[in-house]
């Protein structure tokens, strides 16, 4: 027997249960009386005097008429030894009763014959008769299966319901117990429920039993018997069969479960957007909810990212095994398939006809399953180890391509597969199919991003003097598309060098172009020698039309910071950006202290109206600088002052074990972002530079007053330390432009004049006057007598340009050196 929770109400205390609602049954009384050939009272039983009030020395003796005027009815008719008959008889008080009157001649007693009268109250032997029939009519009408047990357990009463339900004729019923009719262990168990109820009253309602048969369900309920002095008769029995009901409910529940599982693959895939992910999250939604093996063959062409080949056009169909899931991994369920194992099938084998065809495959039977596989199959013994005897195989399509396979499988004492689950696979399937080609779609899309990503990011940083840099590009891998991040190391020509990074807002091949035309922006103003602040003011401007589309504000964030090797400073200014992270050795303790830099603010790009502003730093040999993007530090649950803070922690232990630059970046990112996962949830840009220093005697300088003497004094200053350097072939050359840039600072300043040499991979030669206007380039006119020296000092020099400065301009040249 089984019970359902759901459905059984339990045993039930007699004082709350049916019988302790409505009153036992009032059972009609029965006056007896006998009367002698002259009508005269002989007998005047109990009841009579109970019922008329009449005592029985009151009675005896007396004519029957002294308590009725309707005597004729209580003697029989002429030659009826028995008769039957509606009397009514006065009561002691006055008023009458009548009553149903049977009376019998007892000529057998020896003497005169006596008259033995039972009367019965008239109303109340209706009542009876009433229920008796009421009674008759539940037993025999009622479509509910209705049994009554004596003390002993015994049927005695059982109308033709159940003995339908119980597969047996109600005479064959009668007098046996439950032990004798139904199966064991049910028949056990309900007369152990029987007995329970007969012994402590407490009632059984609503209880799910199996069937007889075993192919239903019925609902048993059992309630004790008693009379009016509460003598306890037996148990009484009620069998309804709810099997329509439950197989109803069942559906219900599987249509339930089929909704579920639909909702929960749904929710699995959502937020996918790579094909091994998805295939492994269907399978492990599949096993063991649906079958006990899944796993899905993949397209060799969708799984790099192609488009799927025509049905027509394929011979064969090559598969790679991805997201395979079992109730019972082991060397059975290899046999099958592997992890990202390549699997070559022909046209017309199972998978192939799947595949090219569309149509989905189900065998219900191992027999069905033996004649789907190739002659020789080793997965076909496989299968027989595992024992499956079900497998359905549906196609994965989307927009009229079938992209995969999936197969599911059942063994063991689950039911097969049958036309529902067809269905639902279907349904199934035509999800998964839509997320794969999202996935395949969003792979290409993202490569496409990630190549033009790549390209415009630097493809090596230069070396230069006094400086050594590091950098590390992360792009997002999961949840999420190639963002905007860009980094730059952007050699300023005169030894110094500028280190950009920045962030353009949005994702995808948008953003990788907006950062490309930044990073263009930035490398093109850089070439101009503006100042930090200057240059982001420009970079605003150009935003315009950087923007895409046109009418909509370019929104970025930047920093971009320039560093004098020789000048030991480093010069910063950013748009909304977070602030760069600075690193020095402590000349006390030796120990690391890494600081984020408390620069201005600054706007993002993008947004007009709002000033930016640098800062100048004086930068200790050997101190770090690194610059980052938000996808290194930000994380769901802490406040990006946290994650400054790690930034740091993790900055000052990397440079504590004095590894390279490398390592300091690997440490980094490994610290910040210790799992793949979180590495992978955003874009992260991250430069390190290491700042050191020109060698002393690699750098001179010299201040001169705004006098025209000045100028030879310069070019003999020049010519001696060039020879010092082991330079003297450069000395003409050098001064001859030096005089030239000297002369226009003379003629032009009201100031001193500030003069100096760079020995590094180039000479580098500045003169920096207090005039901020920087000087003009142009064609001099034969018959004037100046405006030839900046021509000069174009055609003779690597290079040259002009910078503002605080307080005034700095115009220099490069010299390259001889071999």
């Amino acid at each position: 027997m089984r019970t359902d929770p759901s459905e059984a109400r339990g045993p039930e205390d007699a004082s709350t249960g049916p019988s302790a609602r409505q009153p036992p049954l009032g059972l009609p009384k029965v006056v007896t009386v006998v009367l002698d050939s002259a009508r005269r009272v002989v007998f005047w039983g109990p009841t009579a005097e109970e019922t008329l009030g009449f005592g029985r020395s009151d009675a005896l003796g007396r004519p029957v008429d002294d308590f009725t005027d309707d005597a004729r009815a209580l003697r029989p008719p002429e030659g009826e030894i028995a008769w039957h008959a509606c009397v009514t008889l006065r009561h002691r008080d006055g008023h009458t009763i009548t009553f149903d009157a049977r009376g019998a001649v007892l000529d057998h007693v020896p003497g005169e014959p006596l008259a033995l009268i039972h009367m019965v109250e008239e109303g109340k032997l209706k009542l009876v008769v009433k229920d008796l029939a009421t009674l008759n009519s539940l037993f025999n009408a009622s479509p509910l299966g209705i049994a009554v047990f004596d003390a002993e357990l015994r049927y005695s009463r059982a109308n033709e319901a159940l003995s339908l339900l119980h597969g047996a004729p109600v005479n064959e019923l009668l007098g046996r117990t439950v032990l004798e009719v139904l199966p064991r262990p049910m028949a056990e168990e309900i007369h152990r429920l029987q007995r329970d109820v007969l012994d402590s009253g407490r009632s059984v309602i609503d209880l799910v039993t199996a069937s007889p048969d075993g192919r239903g369900a019925q609902s048993v309920s059992f309630g004790r018997l008693t009379d009016q002095t509460g003598r306890v008769l037996g148990v009484s029995c009620t069998v309804m069969d709810i099997t329509e009901r439950r197989e109803a409910l069942d559906k219900i529940e599987r249509a339930r479960q089929r909704l579920a599982l639909l909702n929960d693959v749904g929710s699995a895939l959502g937020n996918l957007l790579d094909v091994r992910p998805i295939c492994s999250a269907l399978t492990r939604a599949l096993v063991p909810r649906f079958g006990d093996h899944a796993g899905v063959g993949l397209l060799m062409s969708v799984a790099r990212g192609e488009e799927p080949a025509p049905p027509d056009e394929l011979t064969d169909v090559a598969l790679i095994q991805l997201g395979l899931s079992s109730v019972a991994p082991g060397p059975a369920v290899d046999t099958f398939a592997q992890e990202e194992q390549e699997v070559v099938h022909a046209r017309d084998s199972l998978f192939g006809t799947v595949v090219t065809t569309g149509t989905p495959f189900l065998a219900q039977s191992p027999e069905e399953l033996s004649a789907a596989a190739a002659e020789g199959d080793p997965r076909l013994a496989a299968s027989g180890e595992l024992g499956e005897h079900s497998l359905l195989c549906v196609p994965l399509s989307a927009r009229g391509r079938v992209l995969a396979a999936l197969v599911v499988s059942r063994s063991g004492d689950r039911p097969p597969f049958d036309q529902e689950d067809l269905a639902l696979a279907m349904e199934l399937a035509a999800r998964a199919g839509i997320s794969l080609d999202n996935a395949r779609l969003y792979g290409r899309e993202r490569e496409a991003a990630l190549m033009l990503q790549r390209s415009l990011l630097p493809q090596s940083l230069p070396a230069l003097p006094g400086v050594r840099v590091s950098h590390r590009y992360v792009p997002s891998r999961s949840g999420a598309e190639i963002g905007g991040d860009w980094f730059d190391v952007i050699p300023l020509g005169d030894e110094r060098v500028a280190f950009v990074i920045g962030d353009a807002t949005g994702h995808g091949l948008r953003a990788a172009a907006t950062m490309g035309q930044l990073r263009t922006a930035v490398r093109t103003l850089a070439g101009l020698d503006l100042a930090p602040a200057d240059l982001l003011r420009r970079l605003n401007d150009l935003g315009r039309d950087i923007a895409q589309p046109p009418d909509t504000p370019v929104m970025a964030t930047c920093v971009y910071a320039v560093y004098d090797p020789a000048a030991h400073s480093c010069t910063l200014a950013k748009a909304g950006h977070l602030p760069p992270v600075f690193a020095v050795r402590d000349q006390d303790t030796g120990r690391w202290r890494a600081t984020p830099l408390e620069l201005p603010t600054g706007a993002p790009l993008g947004v007009d109206g709002v000033p930016f502003e640098e800062q100048r730093i004086e930068a200790a040999d050997g101190a770090v600088l690194v610059l980052y993007t938000d996808g290194l530090i930000e994380t769901r649950d802490d406040d990006i002052s946290v994650g400054i803070g790690r930034l740091c922690e993790a900055l000052t232990e990397a440079l504590e074990d004095d590894g390279s630059l490398e390592d300091v970046c690997d440490r980094i990112v490994l610290a910040l972002h210790p799992s793949a996962a979180e590495r992978e949830s955003d874009d992260i840009a991250l430069l390190a530079a290491r700042l050191g220093r020109l060698p002393e005697d690699r750098v001179t300088s010299w201040t001169f007053p705004a006098e025209r003497r000045a100028v030879r004094r310069t070019r003999t200053t020049v010519r001696r330390a060039l020879a010092e350097w082991g330079l003297a072939p450069l000395a003409d050359r050098a001064a001859l432009l030096v005089s030239e840039l000297v002369t226009n600072a003379v003629r032009h300043a009201g100031g001193p004049i500030q003069m100096r040499m760079v020995l590094g991979a180039t000479l580098l030669v500045e003169v920096t006057d207090p005039v901020p206007d920087p000087p003009l380039e142009r064609d001099a006119l034969p018959d004037d007598e100046g405006g030839r020296g900046l021509l000069l000092v174009a055609s003779e020099s690597r290079r040259w340009g002009t910078r503002r400065e605080p307080a005034g301009k700095t115009v220099w040249f490069e010299l390259t050196l001889p071999d």
